[in-house]
């Protein structure tokens, strides 16, 4: 069982499980732990968000869960099998076809010389999920109306498309496979301000309506606040905090966590010029005579640190 199995009341299913994951990677004779022990759960019906500044290591972990980066050591298991390290042919085409991404940059991520019919139906025909072309052509026709896109778009390129219809492309590409777990990095980050609510509502009206479990990735902590279940904060590759939603935003205990809500922007210029600034000093934690550790400090609420620490914590709950 993951370390970071929260009580759930309602007994909700773990759909995917990280445990223990570290990712390194090597230029010469440099090395940079990207990921360093990283354990959580995400259940059924889940918006779990990986919120960071960046560099933190969320996109590698999004990108090891799909494995687009292989892992050092730790494990990943989709639906209670394990997905990560050698796995059959089978299992691969599982993967495929259960969990998908969305990319951050939506131009970066779209093959510029194809139509749209063939970006958002190549998933289909690599798996060979269509018996006959007429079967693609309303498949990929279904997911663009599902995502506000007319049919008769599939037939033009990308770069005739604004950034957030090239988004709702990369939405469609993902849905088309009927996946029951999507890896959102950063889905909002290079749209305009006006278009980003409609891609939210977008991503949450499909996990209402089809029950899709989502790792929403994002480096600001008032993106995710009206999307996410639950918030894990991470800091230099490490989990630094995990909570619900609503309690990350009404009692921040880590002092990064801190630091990035006070981050945050706020709509009231009264407010924002009377909120104390919070800087985050790594160099706070004594980690000299003991290491920390994730400790769950209240039902379904973790946090790292060592003994010292965590008591601290606990005092301020």
């Amino acid at each position: 069982m993951s370390q970071l199995s929260a009580p759930q009341p309602d007994a909700k299913k773990a759909l995917l499980k990280v445990e223990n994951m570290s990712v390194t990677f090597r230029n010469g004779k440099k090395i940079v732990r990207a990921v360093r022990n990283v354990s959580f759960d995400i259940y059924q019906g889940e918006t779990f968000a990986l919120v960071g500044e960046s560099g933190s290591g969320k996109t590698t972990i999004g990108r090891s869960i799909i494995r687009l980066n292989p892992i050092d050591s730790g494990r990943v298991l989709f639906d209670g099998e394990v997905i990560s390290g050698k796995i059959s042919g089978e299992m691969q085409r599982k993967v495929v076809r259960c969990v998908q991404m969305i990319f951050q940059d939506p131009m970066a991520s779209i093959n510029e010389r194809a139509k749209v019919d063939y970006i958002v139906g190549e998933g289909l025909i690599n798996s060979k999920l269509c018996k006959t072309k007429e079967e693609l052509k309303l498949k990929v026709e279904n997911s663009l109306l599902d995502v506000g896109l007319l049919p008769e778009f599939s037939s033009r390129f990308p770069h005739e498309f604004s950034g957030g219809q090239r988004q709702r492309i990369g939405i469609a590409r993902a849905l088309v496979m009927e996946p029951r777990f999507i890896i959102a990095d950063e889905p909002i980050s290079a749209l305009d301000v006006s278009i980003r609510a409609q891609v939210l509502n977008l991503l949450n009206k499909f996990k209402h309506e089809r029950g899709l479990s989502y790792l929403f990735i994002a480096h600001d902590l008032s993106v995710v606040k009206f999307i996410a279940d639950r918030i894990g904060v991470i800091y230099a590759g490490q989990l630094v905090e995990l909570c619900a939603a609503e309690r990350l935003f009404e009692k921040p205990l880590h002092p990064y966590t801190r630091n990035l809500l006070a981050a945050a922007p706020i709509p009231d210029p009264r407010r924002a010029r009377d909120r104390a600034a919070e800087i985050y000093d790594p160099t706070q934690h004594d980690y000299s005579k003991e290491g920390p550790q994730i400790v769950e400090v209240e039902p379904g609420h973790f946090v790292l640190g060592n003994t010292r620490e965590i008591e601290a914590y606990r005092d301020k709950l």
